[in-house]
């Protein structure tokens, strides 16, 4: 992993790359997870080199300073393949993520072979100003430490993994996680959806509330393949990484070059 100047921040990197010819993966993490939340996706792919980052205001990346949106974070995407002089990538993108790579298929179409949406939205739910200013008192009042606790409770089926989710939550610095969760209050992703020609899987865990829902209808909108994961809440790709890796890799194998 490197710490590297990218997009007016410091972002950090990791790159992992199996031949020079081998097509690239992208991983854009969640609101207060880091690259690690990918380790058990990546252990079980094979012939694709991959590249995952830390969002700004988590991991081992910079604290934002100001207002953070998903012009921003779409940016650092982009920024970071540059930075991993990566041209064209399937990009897969859990909760926050999927905007930050709608974003960034916004901006430069060409650079995304495909695209995998996990449990995240294209537009913020209605009540997602109520919802998150009550997240940030949540993470405020309780410190992250506590905050961790409860979310990892929402977010998890079980208590198999939680310890290591409420570790990774709890690390995440309380201005990171404010700056960001104020970016999901009112964000709007869906003039892109027309636009996407490329192949797109869309990912839940089924028991993550009303996500696999809102997931298989946006599915049905971009003619694409919803998949569930069974005995998996937010995080999919961290609570049953073997399931979600199968799924993955046979979406990368239709749109490997």
């Amino acid at each position: 992993m490197e710490r590297a100047p990218i997009n007016g921040t410091t972002l950090n990197v990791r790159i992992d790359r199996v031949a020079p010819d081998a097509p690239w993966v992208v991983f854009s993490n969640s609101l207060v997870t880091d690259l690690s939340v990918w380790d058990g996706v990546v252990a079980r792919l094979s012939g694709w080199n991959v590249l995952r980052y830390d969002q700004r205001g988590h991991g081992a990346s910079d604290v934002p300073t100001g207002a953070v949106d998903f012009d921003i974070l779409s940016d650092d995407l982009l920024a970071v393949m540059d930075h991993a002089d990566v041209r064209r990538a399937v990009c897969v993108g859990l909760s926050m993520g999927v905007p930050t790579t709608l974003a960034a298929f916004g901006k430069a179409a060409d650079r995304f072979a495909g695209l995998v949406l996990m449990d995240g939205m294209a537009k913020s739910a209605p009540a997602a100003v109520e919802t998150w200013g009550a997240r940030i008192e949540e993470g405020r009042s309780l410190g992250m430490a506590g905050y961790a606790k409860v979310t990892a409770e929402r977010w998890l089926t079980s208590d198999a993994k939680a310890e290591a989710l409420i570790a990774m939550i709890a690390s995440t610095p309380f201005e990171g996680f404010r700056a960001c969760a104020t970016a999901l209050q009112g964000y709007d992703e869906t003039a892109v959806l027309p636009r996407i020609s490329v192949p797109v899987l869309l990912v839940a865990g089924l028991s993550d509330g009303k996500i696999p829902e809102t997931l298989r209808g946006l599915a049905d909108t971009l003619g694409a393949r919803f998949e569930g994961v069974e005995n998996a809440g937010h995080v999919p790709c961290f609570e049953q990484p073997e399931a979600t890796a199968a799924l993955l890799a046979d979406f990368l194998a239709e749109v490997a070059p």
